[in-house]
């Protein structure tokens, strides 16, 4: 009886150490922020312990980038280099240019920088433009090769002065993960950053559960209500949708997709409505956003086997103009039944 009673007593103290040890466990606090940048929105969430908010730094790292690569400043490292000024680069400046680089060789061409003059022509900054022809097209493209701009003791050096840099299709990727690397530096595990669309995600929410993200449906113009395709749970991983179904513009009653071939010069025409990928950062996971819906579905398809870490969801028109989807295995994986 002596025994029971000891061991029953043992028991009652270890039922209150373990609530008293639960009990100490610090709360994952939610921080949300949200705002305006890079011409879009932004919307961060994290889970902090000590409830920081770190509102300052994040308008710190849009304005980091904004003056490194947005063609929107003019006093950016871009603005200067594009006008032939002597500006010394920086770290942000460099791998852009380095990832765009890379996603050039890897793809074949398909993405190139230096596509800027015939961007501008073409007008889709600014809705507006000329209805191109080919004469038009033959003699910018003469100012479009990623292979004659190189960096050398930390400057540009361009084969021709009147060529461009436009770093669009990776820039907005890329501030989405240096959000994500400040974050981690303060020791937050857990957290959604979505820069207009460039997700990076990691970790998941304090009751375990995956982060929710939804993709949309292609729309029938560019300011028709926004509805969504489908939804996935995503984790340590990158996430950007492109389409052709916002951007365009519109010459003599015919669309034009903002996906321009920089091996023809040509807004491309072909049945894929939007892509996302699915990469081990935001900033590739864009790039090769840009590169599949100028590929196409198939030639899409034919590369990425090729590639380390990255899946993808198609949607495209069918032979009859249906929509229809195609998606990877490891998209497929993530991907929430309805």
């Amino acid at each position: 009886m002596e025994l029971l009673n000891k061991l029953m007593k043992i028991s009652r103290i270890m039922v209150l150490s373990l609530l008293a040890m639960t009990s100490c466990q610090p709360v994952q606090q939610k921080m949300q922020l949200q705002g305006f940048a890079q011409g879009s929105y932004y919307a961060i969430t994290y889970y902090d312990v000590q409830g920081r908010n770190f509102q300052t730094s994040i308008d710190s790292i849009f304005e980091l980038v904004d003056k490194s690569v947005s063609l929107w400043d003019t006093n950016s490292i871009i603005s200067k280099v594009n006008r032939n000024e002597d500006v010394e680069l920086n770290d942000v400046f460099v791998d852009n240019f380095n990832l765009a680089r890379e996603t050039s060789e890897l793809s074949g061409g398909y993405f190139d920088a230096t596509i800027g003059p015939l961007v501008t022509a073409w007008g889709f900054s600014y809705k507006q433009g000329r209805v191109m022809t080919q004469d038009m097209i033959d003699s910018l493209r003469m100012l479009v090769d990623y292979r004659k701009v190189h960096i050398e003791d930390g400057r540009v050096v361009k084969a021709c002065p009147a060529m461009t840099l436009d770093f669009n299709a990776i820039a907005q990727g890329y501030t989405s993960d240096l959000i994500a690397s400040f974050l981690e530096s303060q020791g937050i595990e857990h957290y959604l950053v979505d820069t207009g669309g460039e997700i990076m995600a990691k970790g998941h929410k304090p009751d375990g559960s995956a982060w929710i993200v939804g993709i949309e449906k292609p729309a029938e113009n560019w300011d028709s209500d926004r509805e969504i395709q489908t939804k996935i749970r995503l984790g340590n991983k990158g996430l950007v949708t492109s389409g052709s179904y916002r951007k365009y513009v519109e010459r003599d009653g015919k669309r034009y997709s903002h996906s321009i071939d920089p091996n023809t010069g040509w807004s491309v025409q072909h049945n894929l409505l939007s892509v996302t990928v699915m990469a081990e950062n935001s900033a590739r996971a864009d790039a090769l956003a840009s590169v599949f819906m100028i590929m196409g579905l198939e030639k899409s398809l034919q590369l990425i086997p090729t590639l380390d870490d990255v899946d993808a969801f198609f949607i495209y028109s069918d032979v009859d103009g249906t929509p229809a989807t195609y998606c990877t295995d490891g998209f497929k994986a993530v991907m929430i039944s309805e």
